[in-house]
């Protein structure tokens, strides 16, 4: 399975790195491609670390004014014009989308794919991974979009919320069908 992350490039300390390393692992373990945004700093060097060293594949989607921070030695590496046509990338090479820990570009992309699915235009599973409580207040947010109408579909089909990685990739697996 492809599966996209969003997440941040920040350098950031062991309560979010941990979970994040342990995802990448599993993803790597289970045979799993990270498409992800292709910098080689901060969490997101974490994520592409880990999933090399278990064994994944690494295809990342950078943009043109940050292709200085691209990995290299990845499976695939594509440069796009701007962040749009990026998110687009990034969402037609994934089967499935994880939203880990990140500012305004994570928050920007998880609102995208969630947009999309609210639509009608996506049936991929979208996972976010509630590190540390991290996005307690945005799933009150959405709850809270959903109980006043906001929402034309439950939540529960646009998102599964996951608060330890084994959970998150579980959902994926078992959402796609894969043993």
């Amino acid at each position: 399975m492809n599966i996209c992350v969003f997440l941040s490039a920040a350098d950031l300390d062991d309560r979010y790195t941990r979970p994040a390393r342990e995802f990448a692992r599993l993803l790597g373990k289970g045979g799993h491609t990270l498409v992800w945004g292709g910098s080689d700093v901060g969490l997101m060097k974490v994520v592409a670390d880990g999933v090399q060293e278990a064994g994944g594949r690494l295809v990342g989607v950078s943009v043109e004014f940050l292709s200085a921070k691209a990995r290299n030695g990845v499976d695939e590496m594509v440069v796009a014009k701007d962040l749009a046509e990026r998110k687009r990338l990034l969402l037609e090479k994934a089967d499935a989308v994880v939203i880990m820990v990140g500012g305004t570009g994570t928050l920007d992309e998880a609102t995208e794919i969630l947009e999309l699915k609210k639509h009608g235009h996506t049936d991929k599973p979208v996972v976010l991974l509630n590190t540390a409580g991290f996005y307690d207040g945005l799933k009150e947010q959405f709850r809270r979009m959903e109980d006043e109408g906001f929402l034309p579909r439950p939540l529960t089909d646009l998102v599964f919320f996951a608060e330890e990685p084994v959970g998150a990739l579980a959902y994926l697996e078992e959402s796609r069908g894969v043993e």
